[in-house]
């Protein structure tokens, strides 16, 4: 199946994004830290507000905070500023394409995600840019590839699945296990979530944790033969149409 260029590069767009989500936390967390040692906490520095309210903070001794911390944190926010920007045009871009009248293949793939209840466009967008565009033999080349290929553990006649290693692509993986708990909430007639409850019954935590994993293999096959093949999840529901 073609694609167009964009879609061929390692997935950039995800990739940046994430990087991005990380820096944000990181320089807020530095403010913070810097805020701390002043003895002023409360402050939140993702508010649009974050410069006039900076004038505004009170040290401990109630003292306007210190010229040299004052202007380490106004390069933090600058910092934070901009990293913000470029989020926000990563995000209406990818927007963009979920919205397209006229999307590309990849396009197309993230727009029908996206009318399943449960998946949002940036789900979507991960899925389809860090695996959906790559061929797979099969299903289970696809599940390997995600990292969700269960490790087993054989002791003394006891065998059992242990959760899964560190190998595959972790975006994919983080974003399969967190639309795995989703779709328990948002699609409980779906096929996948009435096996993973039939196995899961009264059990434990660590038991639900490890099953998990099950459920988001499957259900990551499932949407995979969804958007290559047309095969709709069974009892999965649709999102209403405007």
């Amino acid at each position: 199946m073609p694609f167009d260029s964009a879609v061929r590069q390692p997935a950039r767009r995800g990739l940046n994004r994430t990087e991005l989500v990380s820096e944000r936390v990181g320089l807020a967390n530095r403010i913070g830290a810097v805020l701390a040692t002043l003895g002023i906490d409360g402050y939140n520095p993702l508010l649009q507000s974050r410069r006039r309210r900076l004038a505004d903070l009170r040290t401990g001794l109630g003292e306007p905070i210190p010229p040299n911390a004052l202007a380490k944190i106004e390069r933090l926010l600058s910092r934070l500023e901009l990293v913000l920007a470029q989020i926000t045009d990563l995000e209406r871009d990818r927007d963009a394409v979920a919205e397209s009248t006229a999307p590309s293949e990849a396009g197309k793939m993230i727009q029908q995600l996206c009318s399943l209840r449960g998946i949002g466009v940036q789900s979507a967008t991960v899925l389809v840019r860090e695996a959906f565009v790559r061929h797979f033999a099969n299903g289970k080349a696809l599940g390997s590839y995600a990292g969700l290929t269960a490790t087993p553990y054989s002791s003394g006649g006891i065998e059992r699945e242990q959760g899964i290693g560190k190998a595959g692509n972790r975006r994919l993986r983080t974003v399969m296990v967190e639309l795995a708990w989703l779709w328990q909430r948002y699609q409980p007639g779906a096929a996948q979530v009435v096996w993973f409850r039939e196995r899961t019954g009264s059990t434990g935590r660590r038991v639900r944790k490890v099953m998990v994993v099950a459920l988001a293999r499957k259900l990551l096959i499932a949407l995979w033969r969804f958007v290559t093949d047309g095969v709709v999840p069974q009892g999965v529901t649709m999102k209403p149409t405007a």
